[in-house]
């Protein structure tokens, strides 16, 4: 199962694109940061993640205020076929109202 589930806000944002078949994509880079334990040890987790969000979810991800904390759901894939590096898209998000 490639599912993954995210609390993150929106720090950049790129103007929605649209397919040949006119579906909207809109681009973003998340911001996460949290404290997880693993081990027993507790970890400091922070990290900006490149996402996409594609028809209906494009729309809400453009009304998502920037620097808001939002979960997002969705799925990891490759950038292009041949790519190496990762873009999580984006099929569900919900805010969640924390600044």
């Amino acid at each position: 199962m490639n599912r993954l589930q995210l609390t993150a806000s929106v720090v950049e944002r790129e103007p929605v694109r649209y397919t040949p078949a006119g579906i909207p994509i809109a681009s973003c880079t998340l911001q996460h940061a949290a404290e997880v334990v693993e081990a027993g040890i507790v970890r400091k987790i922070e990290l900006t993640l490149q996402a996409v969000a594609a028809g209906e979810a494009s729309g809400k991800l453009e009304s998502c205020p920037m620097g808001v904390e939002t979960r997002f759901t969705g799925f990891l894939a490759k950038r292009s076929r041949n790519a190496r590096t990762l873009v999580f898209h984006i099929t569900e998000l919900q805010d969640i109202g924390k600044d």
